[in-house]
């Protein structure tokens, strides 16, 4: 595995301040163990977020960083009120329904038009080996249909991806991996998820497990639980709705590190290992953030 054999053992005394742990408590740094398989590895994430914040709901780390703060969570509940995202879901809404020559939609592509669809997405592809994501999938749809694919991180296909992903909106996240290539990519995108790089030798769980709910500046730091529920979503910061892998990107670069290509295997294992440990949580699509 790539990235798995590149994991280092941590102990940068990043734990968070004033949470009570117990002697049977899992330390942050012990998620990345590769070893344990996706089912125990979900199970621990969720006991670790269950210790640090006892009194946090499954549902409520759909809300990320607005889940931890009253007066934010107020302004978020007023944001989406208006949710500029609204306008690239209707968007989506008029590109699903319009139809392509031979009369057919991208309804036509997914079981039962696309309805709970999202919920299960990515998931991996015994066939070709690999982690489908929605953006992959709509563009095989279209290639289906005699179109050519939209360009990743094309207004139009993340049009496409948010309506895709409202029509899961209120069901929880059901990604599955199962059998050898799926736990082999589950376990791909939790190593790169683990890997410090950059030039802040940074890696995500040092800020989303490590620093999850506490402030850096005047944000707080939205945890690993629940982040991938809300996307395609709207923040202020672009002006625009934009893709999950789109984030992923940014965050790579703030450590100092080269992103990957939208669609490459290594943020699509990323997504995947991501969007299964939110098993459990309801997805809202599109969400808002700051």
């Amino acid at each position: 595995m790539k990235y798995a054999k590149r994991i280092l053992t941590i102990s940068l005394g990043l734990a968070l301040s004033g949470a009570a742990i117990s002697a049977n408590a899992i330390d942050w740094w012990q998620l990345g163990n590769t070893k344990v398989g996706p089912q125990k590895t979900l199970q621990e994430v969720h006991q670790y977020f269950k210790e640090q914040f006892p009194k946090m709901t499954l549902a409520q780390y759909a809300l990320g960083s607005y889940a931890f703060n009253k007066q934010a969570y107020q302004q978020y509940q007023e944001a989406i009120q208006f949710n500029p995202g609204d306008l690239t879901l209707s968007q989506g809404k008029a590109l699903w329904n319009k139809k392509f020559s031979d009369g057919k939609t991208y309804a036509s592509c997914f079981a039962n038009g696309g309805k709970g669809v999202a919920a299960g997405f990515p998931y991996y592809d015994n066939k070709t080996h690999q982690v489908v994501t929605s953006a992959m999938r709509i563009n095989a749809c279209r290639v289906e249909n005699h179109l050519a694919p939209l360009k990743y991180g094309s207004s139009s296909l993340i049009a496409l991806q948010t309506y895709f992903g409202s029509l899961s909106n209120g069901m929880p996240t059901d990604v599955k991996v199962a059998g050898p290539g799926a736990v082999a990519a589950f376990e791909e995108g939790k190593a790169y998820y683990f890997m410090h790089r950059g030039q802040l030798n940074f890696s995500c769980a040092s800020c989303h497990i490590a620093y999850a709910g506490k402030y850096l500046r005047a944000q707080i730091i939205s945890p690993l639980l629940g982040q991938s529920a809300h996307y395609p979503t709207y923040r202020s910061a672009w002006g625009a709705v934009n893709t999950f892998q789109k984030r992923f990107m940014g965050c790579d670069k703030k450590v100092g590190a080269a992103p990957q290509k939208l669609q490459s295997s290594e943020y699509r294992d990323l997504d995947y290992f991501m969007t299964y440990i939110d098993n459990g949580v309801k997805i809202n699509v599109p969400g808002y953030r700051p």
